[in-house]
């Protein structure tokens, strides 16, 4: 059993940038998927999509990482902010840029997973989930 699958999910990402791997696979759950789309929209990644695996009970979550044309790195830096033994919250007034406006937050809120610009416009708080660049 996984206590923070959320951790597992970033450190393989994290693994597999540094290996310039071209895709990761992960067990897929909702929060996953919503953490997906955000790095998607915010052009950290090419696209994600679920597979069914055949003879698992879980289906499966594959990733399609970005690389610059020279092959640089897109995702420098992954961190984990909320962890199961301190969770992190914020208000759409605390959340500031990250990297004066180059990385972004991640914020689980009560309307998805989004990022901290889309919560700051919505004005929408909650759990501070990761931050990169």
């Amino acid at each position: 059993m996984m206590t923070d699958p959320i951790a597992d999910m970033l450190t393989r990402i994290r693994n597999a940038v540094r290996v310039e791997r071209p895709t990761v696979t992960l067990p897929v759950s909702k929060v996953k998927c919503g953490l997906a789309e955000v790095l998607k929209r915010e052009g950290y990644i090419w696209d994600w999509h679920e597979v069914k695996t055949e003879g698992h009970p879980q289906n499966e979550l594959h990733i399609d990482l970005k690389y610059g044309p020279n092959g640089e790195r897109v995702i420098r830096h992954i961190k984990r902010v909320s962890k199961p033994g301190c969770r992190v919250y914020a208000r759409h007034q605390s959340l500031r840029p990250v990297l004066n406006g180059l990385g972004i937050s991640v914020i689980s809120t009560s309307r998805g997973v989004i990022s901290d610009r889309e919560a700051r416009q919505r004005k929408l708080g909650g759990e501070v989930l990761c931050e990169l660049w």
